[in-house]
């Protein structure tokens, strides 16, 4: 990375970056499509590794001096380090799997604990939201033109939720239950971020297992457009822990 490149021109950088990534997820699904389980009990296919490669190549080129930490590959949180990329190369395998086209390529540059920028690219869907900073935060939709957006400010007792299609459970059913929610989407991967950041819904509560690859991209893309992610005591969720797994966390579009 060059001194000149800012945050919104490495944005750019990558942003192209999941277009390609996407590009090869999207080749590999017109032909036969096999999947193995992980050691974690959690399902890859040739997809998942050809997006990986093409992402991991392009940003050690890109930006040689920052360690890439990805689900496929890189999976270790790296030590000391004030700045790193965090990858899921294909996040919503299962919905892949299951043919549906709710899976994203996340890409996200975390600095000091915080996701900064980051972009998550759709490729079934073609959609991509990318955000480079503080109302910086755009959604571009079938190679059309960048469009601004920013989370919505909740109405009065109409609260609608984000649920995961494959990962909903009891303690998310409670906890919509004891919000007054009046009505949920499921849907898969990190697009649950995206849809509060372009005032879609106004929460996303997620209390089973997730990563930090997972959250990170569609974090920046939220937080940038006005909402919050947090802990359940109300801290911002952070990033570059030791395992680089994630507690329970509330996603939220814009407080009121």
């Amino acid at each position: 990375m060059t001194a000149a490149m800012d945050d919104e021109a490495l944005t750019e950088a990558i942003l192209a970056v999941s277009l390609e990534a996407g590009g090869e997820i999207l080749r590999i699904c017109r032909g036969p499509l096999s999947a193995r389980s992980k050691s974690d009990d959690t399902p890859v296919t040739e997809a998942d590794l050809a997006a990986d490669r093409v992402i991991v190549r392009a940003l050690a080129q890109l930006a040689p001096g920052i360690p890439i930490v990805s689900e496929e590959s890189t999976p270790e949180t790296p030590p000391g380090a004030d700045q790193f990329w965090l990858v899921d190369p294909l996040d919503g395998t299962r919905e892949l799997i299951a043919g549906r086209g709710e899976y994203t390529v996340n890409i996200a540059l975390v600095r000091n604990g915080a996701p900064v920028l980051g972009v998550v690219h759709a490729p079934a869907l073609g959609q991509t939201y990318f955000a480079s900073g503080p109302r910086r935060v755009f959604f571009i939709e079938d190679h059309g033109a960048p469009q601004a957006i920013n989370a919505r400010h909740p109405g009065p007792g109409a609260l609608v939720a984000l649920a995961s299609r494959s990962h909903r459970d009891a303690a998310t059913d409670a906890y919509l239950r004891e919000h007054g929610v009046t009505g949920t989407i499921g849907i898969g991967s990190s697009l649950k971020f995206c849809l509060l950041a372009k005032g879609e819904a106004d929460l996303y509560p997620r209390f089973g297992r997730t990563m930090e690859w997972d959250t990170a991209a569609g974090h920046a893309v939220l937080a940038a457009a006005g909402g919050s992610v947090t802990t359940l005591d109300g801290a911002d969720l952070g990033y570059g822990k030791a395992d680089l797994e994630n507690p329970a966390f509330i996603c939220r579009g814009a407080r009121a």
